[in-house]
């Protein structure tokens, strides 16, 4: 059989989408990690599945599955680039819409400047909802590990996200790091580790090693947590521009249970055909 398939980044995440409303599709963790192969396969760091949705007034519901072949949460680049990928099909207007992920509906609307912005829903901080398996203090969790003491703070997203923050975005410690503490038993389903240089209230630089896929040059849900946890912290102000290496997303929040928001791109690169 074959099947199409559109080759997409948001910032630099790239994604393999694979409509399966209109063509058989079943996928499994072995059919996920061969596709992200990028020596094997098609390669990327996420696979975005696109299926009918649940309930009306809703676009389209989607699967988020990790290069290692695990499945995913939240994808803050992928809704993006779901978005685009559903007005190329002529299925969206200029009002906003919604798509089913698989921890939450997401409302997003494309904007002047060709971007998306999207609502991320409200941060959690308890250590019960990222989850982490820690006593913290003042939301600050302290864990020892090879390279000393380690200091983070964490938040979910619909998905467990960890920050640290350090005075060089260069260290060539991160991805160890991340690493190791995005797979400690501490964190009973994982979790993405962001590393944040704080340049300004308005301004960060951010690293992000995914659970499931290693570092990425984007993680918009990573992007999110950092924002949201800087916020709390009195580190950030409302509207974050937040660098990664594939580019740049503003994130916006007032704090307390109002929703967080996202903006930024997402690009078509090439569609595409494999045999099943």
């Amino acid at each position: 059989m074959v099947l199409e398939f559109h080759k997409m980044h948001g910032a630099g995440n790239d994604f393999v989408l694979i409509d399966a409303r209109d063509q058989g599709f079943d996928i499994d963790p072995q059919r996920a990690s061969m596709i992200a192969n990028r020596q094997l396969g098609i390669g990327c760091d996420q696979i975005l599945v696109l299926r009918r949705a649940n309930h009306a007034g809703r676009l389209a519901r989607y699967e988020i599955w990790n290069s290692d072949g695990s499945p995913a949460a939240q994808c803050g680049n992928g809704a993006r680039c779901v978005g685009l990928y559903l007005e190329l099909h002529g299925e969206t207007s200029s009002k906003p819409f919604s798509v089913e992920s698989p921890s939450a509906v997401v409302t997003m609307q494309r904007c002047e400047d060709g971007e998306y912005e999207l609502d991320m829903g409200v941060p959690e901080f308890a250590a019960s909802k990222i989850p982490v398996e820690l006593e913290s203090a003042d939301g600050l969790y302290r864990l020892d590990s090879p390279w000393g003491q380690l200091e983070f703070r964490a938040a979910s997203m619909g998905n467990p996200h960890a920050l640290l923050i350090v005075d060089d975005i260069g260290d060539s410690n991160i991805p160890a790091i991340g690493s190791y503490l995005g797979q400690h038993e501490v964190f009973p389903e994982g979790c993405n580790v962001g590393f944040a240089q704080v340049d300004a209230a308005n301004r960060i630089q951010l690293r992000v090693i995914e659970r499931g896929a290693g570092e990425t040059l984007a993680c918009g849900s990573g992007a999110c947590a950092a924002m949201a946890i800087l916020h709390r912290a009195g580190l950030a102000s409302d509207t974050v521009e937040v660098f990664l290496p594939g580019g740049c997303l503003v994130i916006k929040w007032r704090g307390d249970s109002g929703p967080l928001s996202m903006k930024g791109p997402a690009v078509h690169v090439f569609k595409g055909t494999m045999n099943e």
